[in-house]
């Protein structure tokens, strides 16, 4: 979860995202969860609790958002989005070595 909010623009960085949602500012399907590694499944729709909208680190991090994932869609009238499906690796932008964590962890 914490890392869709960060997609999404929401948060400004990770551990901001993951702030965010320990202390109850983003809804799951109209729900607050609280729980930054919670699982999210294709169609659920992730949103920035009412309360929490005029929050200054969330209106500056949806300023400055320019961001566009192929696995989320954004509502910014709303102030949600939809969680389309799991990315593949490709739509993944960080440059990842995959190999080098595998050959780590199998020492």
């Amino acid at each position: 979860l914490d890392n869709v909010v960060y997609r999404m623009g929401i948060a400004p960085s990770r551990p901001a995202a993951r702030q965010l949602v320990s202390h109850r500012h983003i809804t799951v399907n109209g729900e607050v969860v609280n729980i930054p590694s919670y699982s999210l499944k294709p169609g659920d729709i992730v949103g920035v609790r009412h309360k929490s909208q005029s929050l200054q680190v969330i209106e500056n991090a949806l300023a400055s958002n320019s961001s566009v994932y192929e696995w989320i869609t954004w509502n910014p009238e709303k102030l949600e989005g939809t969680f389309v499906a799991l990315p593949q690796r490709i739509q993944i932008p960080e440059n990842i070595k995959e190999q080098l964590i595998v050959e780590l962890y199998s020492k």
